[in-house]
C-alpha cells in the first residue's frame, strides 16, 4: 500500500481548502438536492437576476424535464439529438435556431435561456409545452417523427 503525502505549500493550502469545501457542498446536495436548487437561487440573484425572473426560469426548466422525458420515451438520446429537436422549437417560435439566437444576442458559451427575457421564457416554455403535449397525442417514435412533433409545437406558438 502506497502512502500519498501532501506537501504543505502556501500556494496550494487555500486551493485544497476551497476544493474540500466544494466537495463537502456537492455532498450535501446529493443527500439533500433542495440544496443545490437554493445554491442556484442564490447565484440567478448574485447575477442580478429579478425574482420574478428566477421563478419564471425554473419554471422553464421543469417544463423542459417533462419534454425531455417525452423524448426519452420516443427514444431520443440526449446530447445531439436533444439539440435537433430543441433547433426545430427554436426555429417555430422564434425564426432561429439556438446557435443563430444565441448570436443575435451576442452570446458564445452562456447559457440562451440564462439570457432570455421574460417574454422569451415564456414563448419558449409555451412551445415546449405545447410539443410535449403533441407527444404525449401522437407517442412519436425516433428522431425523424419526433422532428415534425417539435416542429409542430414550435410553430403552434407564433
Amino acid at each position: 500500500m502506497r502512502l500519498i503525502q501532501s506537501i504543505p505549500s502556501k500556494k496550494a493550502e487555500p486551493f485544497k481548502l476551497w476544493l474540500a469545501r466544494v466537495g463537502s457542498e456537492r455532498l450535501d446536495e446529493i443527500a439533500d438536492p433542495e440544496l443545490a436548487i437554493n445554491r442556484a437561487l442564490e447565484t440567478y440573484a448574485r447575477k442580478g437576476y429579478s425574482l420574478d425572473w428566477i421563478n419564471q426560469r425554473l419554471k422553464t426548466i421543469e417544463v423542459r424535464k417533462l419534454m425531455t422525458d417525452e423524448w426519452d420515451k420516443g427514444g431520443i438520446k440526449k446530447g445531439l439529438e436533444y439539440a435537433i429537436l430543441t433547433d426545430e422549437i427554436y426555429k417555430g417560435w422564434a425564426g432561429m435556431n439556438s446557435r443563430e439566437y444565441k448570436k443575435l444576442k451576442g452570446l458564445h458559451k452562456e447559457n440562451l435561456r440564462d439570457n432570455m427575457s421574460n417574454l422569451e421564457l415564456v414563448l419558449n416554455m409555451l412551445a415546449e409545452v405545447t410539443t410535449t403535449e403533441i407527444a404525449k397525442k401522437e407517442k412519436p417514435q425516433g428522431l425523424s417523427a419526433n422532428i415534425r412533433v417539435a416542429r409542430e409545437g414550435g410553430k403552434r406558438c407564433r
